[in-house]
């Protein structure tokens, strides 16, 4: 059998004042022609689906499309709650959904739901393992709540199964959740757009509560990533979302198994309509570039400007060639190099070549001979 792992969708997200509800169509509309072109038998959504907990209607209707057209297929869904989701929002009409091949996992109600598929040569069960606060599991951290809620569903794991396996071949499991994965106390790879402050390791949950999963399909960190050396994977959220993800390839993950064989595992590089890049230089560099890169412009722009003197209205002047900047940064040398030997300017030395001294320190050049002239007359206009 064979499935698409993705995660942190993020519908509706905001990204500096830029609605990336088109981006998502577009790039759910991606994910849904990988399905059908590797004849997948199943998605898997690892939470995170909206970006908040009451979403925007707009983002409803892109979610409601994008099950509808994977249903219609015949390919079965299967989605949990994230942190950033309402789980009782989510689980909205589950149990009618089931019998179109959309399996939800979201409210934890004292035990998982599982679906059992099965495949011309094995069975597979989906095990969805939404975003439990340790409150609703009678417990003080992530760690402690997934324990305690794997080990409920290893002693019962009959009760809440939806479908029935065939005896007579070979089983696997697959389990689908969003947490703060560590392996041995190592982290994931952050990016600029988590949120999720970890406190202290409250939100850190072991790599190794995971044993016994033929493979974990990881929601939370939106960088993609095995955890460790286990069949633990983050698939990375399928949009940019910071300017610290600009270097990384997004990307889903695909699945094969076959019988009692290791899980082949891959990734699919996704291309996004609109691409998340930084651009550096002076002002009138970045427009001039401008000519030059044609469709590009049409990219979330970060412009690093370098520029020493006063810019009037950068973002709009840059925005009649680069539609969509999204921040401009400008970048201070004196951030730099205004501490370095500072001990330096505490000599007895004339106002002046403390002055020299001090704009050579930040400028990395001399001052010029008009420029001294102008610190000469404020200087004795302030003396007077």
């Amino acid at each position: 059998m064979k499935f698409l792992h993705t995660a942190d969708l993020h519908i509706g997200k905001v990204v500096n004042d830029f609605s990336m509800l088109q981006d998502q169509k577009l790039i759910l509309e991606q994910i849904k022609e990988i399905a059908l072109a590797r004849e997948v038998d199943g998605v898997l959504l690892a939470g995170d689906i909206y970006d908040r907990a009451i979403p925007a209607g707009e983002a409803v209707l892109l979610l409601d499309d994008f099950l509808t057209a994977l249903s219609k297929e015949g390919i079965w869904v299967f989605l949990i709650s994230g942190n950033h989701d309402s789980p009782e929002r989510l689980c909205f009409g589950e149990q009618m959904l089931a019998k179109q091949k959309i399996g939800i996992g979201s409210v934890y109600r004292g035990e998982l739901t599982s679906f059992v598929l099965n495949g011309e040569k094995e069975n597979v069960e989906i095990v969805l393992l939404p975003y439990v606060r340790p409150a609703n599991a009678d417990a003080k951290t992530c760690n402690e709540a997934v324990e305690k809620v794997l080990r409920k569903y290893r002693e019962n794991a009959d009760s809440n199964k939806i479908g029935k396996a065939d005896e007579n071949k070979p089983f696997r499991r697959i389990l689908v959740t969003h947490y703060f994965v560590t392996d041995a106390g190592k982290e994931p790879e952050l990016s600029d757009s988590e949120s999720t402050v970890h406190v202290g390791g409250l939100d850190n949950v072991e790599a190794s509560l995971f044993d016994g999963f033929d493979y974990v399909a990881l929601g939370h960190i939106h960088k993609p990533q095995q955890i460790g050396e286990r069949p633990v994977y983050y698939a990375g959220s399928p949009l940019k979302y910071s300017f610290g993800e600009t270097l990384q390839q997004k990307s889903v993950r695909y699945l094969e198994l076959n019988e009692d064989l290791p899980i082949l595992s891959e990734t699919i590089p996704l291309r996004p309509v609109r691409e998340m890049r930084k651009v550096k230089g002076t002002l009138q560099e970045i427009m001039n570039r401008a000519v030059l890169e044609g469709p590009e412009r049409e990219d979330y722009i970060q412009a690093v400007l370098t520029d020493r003197n006063e810019l009037i209205d950068p973002i709009g002047t840059l925005r009649s060639v680069y539609p969509n900047v999204m921040q401009i940064v400008r970048e201070n040398k004196n951030d730099v190099k205004g501490t370095q030997n500072a001990g330096t300017l505490m000599k007895e030395k004339e106002p002046l070549a403390l002055f020299e001294e001090f704009y050579e320190l930040v400028y990395e050049e001399p001052l010029r001979e008009e420029e001294r002239e102008i610190i000469q007359e404020i200087m004795k206009t302030a003396a007077e």
